[in-house]
């Protein structure tokens, strides 16, 4: 009963006013005019009332956006919105609405330092030497098996071990032999694939510093013609200790020697960093694949790891070329990762896949369940995509 006598009273109050100034149109008054919109902080909403930015020429609509509530009209009230003409009404409602211009609108100018200056980044002309690196024109020429791929970025967070397990799940599918060689210490690829840590004898620490022979670490997966060698922590002290080690960047190139045929498929999970592991993986392949997150960041540092790919192919490895860039988390709901794709395919070209990876809750959660996308949920947005992605980097080469 309160709050319906509080309704009333404010109704009273208002058609009073507005016959006050229909008497006396110089007469102050703080209310707003006809027509003119008043602060969220000042409206006065009734029981039932949207409260939000009113239009009060209306008297009838309380504006939120796109919800509208239609507040009670007494014979008074009606009387006053008869007297706003309806060409008038529909004109403000008609009305242009002003859009703030997004952070967005900056991103492309941010991108261009990235490509041929040297700014607050640190990259040179050409992402880093990147033409140096092997990047040639034309269309992506599929090779022959078998192929050694180095699946590095040193930036972490980019997808780089989901991309490995998933890839190589899903080249397994096409009835490939593919061998995932997991570097990091971490462990996330060797769990990725379902391997309980304390389930194996050998782990790529003692074939990087025992000498322990490779086919004696790979173990099977619980899927066909998938396989790995495991990774431990262990492998965290073993960027110290290759540092005294004889030829201690060609230690992963001659484990794999040993194996060399067997795979169709070699795939080298790096670890997010630069150092001698990473520089190991590099030496042993002849492909590096580079996952890109579809984000501002992932650009930064990109010029430092093209500059380190120059360094081992001109010093190690002369085969090591940069094929394949594969963009990851990408979310097409946003401007912003729709120009960073751009941006990385005006620079590299036909270097970078046409499927996508996009960002998904079921990529996400296959990890914690020990099985690739492609197994955990097979018919899902992600395990398409790593499908799309295996057929276009096999190319169909047998």
């Amino acid at each position: 009963m309160a709050v319906r006598l509080r309704g009333r009273r404010w109704r009273a109050e208002k058609e009073k006013r507005r016959l006050e100034e229909a008497e006396d149109p110089t007469a102050a008054d703080d209310s707003p005019a006809v027509g003119q919109k008043t602060p969220r902080t000042t409206d006065i909403a009734e029981p039932g009332e949207v409260v939000g930015p009113t239009f009060l020429a209306a008297g009838v609509a309380e504006r939120d956006e796109d919800m509208v509530s239609i507040a009670p009209v007494t014979e008074a009230m009606a009387e006053s919105v008869a007297e706003v003409p309806v060409a008038q009404a529909r004109a403000m409602e008609q009305a242009p609405t002003l859009v703030e211009p997004t952070p967005h609108a900056a991103v492309p100018s941010q991108l261009s330092e990235v490509r041929g200056q040297t700014g607050r980044h640190g990259v040179s002309s050409g992402f880093g030497g990147l033409d140096e690196v092997a990047i040639e024109s034309g269309d992506y020429v599929a090779r022959p098996v078998p192929r050694i791929i180095a699946v590095a970025n040193q930036k972490g967070g980019v997808g780089k071990t989901t991309t490995a397990v998933n890839l190589g799940a899903a080249l397994a599918e096409l009835s490939y032999r593919v061998l995932i060689v997991d570097l990091d210490p971490q462990a996330n690829a060797t769990t990725g694939v379902g391997i309980d840590p304390r389930s194996f004898e050998l782990s790529m620490y003692d074939v990087l510093m025992r000498d322990a022979k490779m086919e004696d670490a790979v173990e099977p997966t619980r899927m066909k013609n998938l396989f790995i060698a495991p990774a431990t922590i262990d492998l965290a002290g073993a960027e110290i200790e290759l540092v005294p080690t004889f030829s201690r960047e060609l230690k992963l190139r001659r484990a794999l020697e040993s194996i060399a045929g067997d795979f169709d498929y070699t795939l080298v999970d790096c670890p997010p960093s630069l150092g001698l592991i990473t520089v190991n993986g590099l030496a042993a392949a002849d492909e590096v694949l580079v996952p890109i997150q579809c984000e501002y960041y992932a650009l930064e540092g990109l010029g430092q790891l093209l500059r380190n790919v120059n360094l081992v192919k001109n010093n190690l490895n002369e085969k090591l070329t940069l094929t394949t860039i594969v963009l990851t988390m990408y979310d097409g709901r946003t401007k912003l990762a729709e120009q960073v794709a751009e941006e990385v395919r005006s620079h590299f070209g036909n270097r970078v896949c046409r499927n996508v990876i996009p960002r998904t809750v079921r990529i996400s959660e296959a990890p914690s369940f020990g099985q690739p996308i492609t197994a955990f949920d097979s018919g899902s947005r992600g395990a398409i995509a790593y499908r799309e992605l295996a057929k276009e980097v096999s190319g169909g080469a047998s």
